[in-house]
């Protein structure tokens, strides 16, 4: 059963598309009581999902217990370039934004679905994009249409455009995630990662979504500083 999908991105759309044809699946399905991006013949499931991957964590359990799989594709914004247009669509400037992610900006994200992360059932699946971000212009500062602005601005986001797909990372074991840590003594803290990846990139962040995952285990403490290994 097809359904229409409101307030989609072109990037949502883009990265939809080409997964539904990579897998051969069928997009905008209803099953389960959810509608999924994608379902795949074997009736596995693919979801895309640009921000709030929680959100999804209800759709995951369900699929994860009617036992299918469920495969979580989350683009990283390697290069974003932000394009400005006024009321009438005409282009009013054109840059390159200075902020870039990193496979390490997904952790902010995971701190909400951290308890599927290993279930066999479940996949993640990082795609490092180059995208598009259009703008307009307003005659007054308004607030976002997410509504988290702390000050208003005079523009509003229009759409996502994707570019060019850089790579992609799959994460379905300990191992997968593990990759990510540089080399770290057998007892480490906080501290000995943020000298390998830097301070920028949350090592506290990073610690704690590995430790509710169970893949390292505090094992003691100094002061304030924690120490961790690798279970």
């Amino acid at each position: 059963m097809q359904f229409s999908t409101l307030n989609e991105s072109s990037l949502h759309k883009s990265l939809k598309i080409i997964y539904s044809e990579i897998y051969d699946g069928q997009t905008e399905v209803k099953k389960y009581n959810h509608v999924y991006d994608i379902i795949t013949k074997k009736g596995n499931a693919i979801e895309i999902q640009t921000k709030n991957l929680s959100k999804l964590l209800p759709k995951i359990y369900d699929t994860i217990q009617k036992g299918h799989n469920i495969k979580l594709v989350h683009p990283v914004i390697l290069e974003n370039t932000i394009e400005l247009y006024d009321s009438q669509n005409n282009l009013l400037s054109k840059r390159k934004s200075p902020k870039k992610q990193n496979i390490y900006s997904i952790f902010k994200e995971l701190t909400g679905i951290y308890e599927v992360l290993l279930n066999r059932h479940f996949s993640l699946e990082i795609v490092y994009i180059k995208m598009t971000e259009t703008r307009m212009r307003t005659l007054e500062n308004v607030q976002s249409q997410n509504k988290r602005r702390r000050f208003k601005k005079n523009w509003i986001k229009t759409n996502k455009r994707l570019e060019e797909i850089i790579e992609t990372k799959h994460f379905n074991s300990k191992d997968d995630y593990l990759k990510l840590l540089p080399e770290l003594p057998d007892t480490f803290s906080s501290k000995d990662l943020e000298e390998k990846i830097g301070k920028k990139n949350n090592p506290n962040l990073i610690l704690w979504v590995f430790a509710h995952m169970n893949i390292i285990k505090h094992v003691e403490s100094q002061g304030r500083k924690k120490f961790y290994r690798i279970i």
